[in-house]
């Protein structure tokens, strides 16, 4: 990815799936973005955990806002499929946390990592860059 540097330096990413009727969902997310590919830990009994179980298509953004003296977005579709592997949604959650929370021993970074049973490993296609 073009902007790679600036996707790790973000903290929030927007993911839109999409539902069952057919409407769209979006939510912002914490994520952590290596080797091509976004991870999002989740519960399986979110609304886009299901809608990915069911159809795999994805849109997301990751931007600055408009705060920001440079205003850079990245924004693109993709595939998206859920890790249910214990070992590696565990070990991928600890390192998602990380970047928001400066030790796994906070109260609440204890309460995510229990919430955490699948993550979301999204596989960009189709990716636009902006900055102005």
């Amino acid at each position: 990815m073009k902007n790679e540097k600036f996707v790790k330096s973000q903290k929030i990413l927007r993911l839109a799936t999409i539902g069952s009727s057919g409407d769209p969902h979006i939510v912002p997310v914490w994520y952590m973005y290596t080797n091509g590919k976004f991870y999002v830990g989740t519960n399986t009994n979110t609304r886009k955990a299901k809608n990915i179980k069911k159809n795999s298509k994805i849109s997301f953004c990751v931007d600055t806002g408009i705060r920001s003296p440079d205003i850079i977005g990245v924004m693109g579709m993709g595939r998206a499929k859920l890790i249910l592997k214990t070992e590696m949604v565990k070990s991928i959650s600890k390192k998602i946390l990380l970047r928001y929370f400066t030790s796994l021993k906070n109260k609440s970074a204890q309460e995510l990592l229990d919430q955490t049973d699948c993550i979301i490993e999204i596989t960009p296609k189709k990716v636009t860059d902006w900055r102005y």
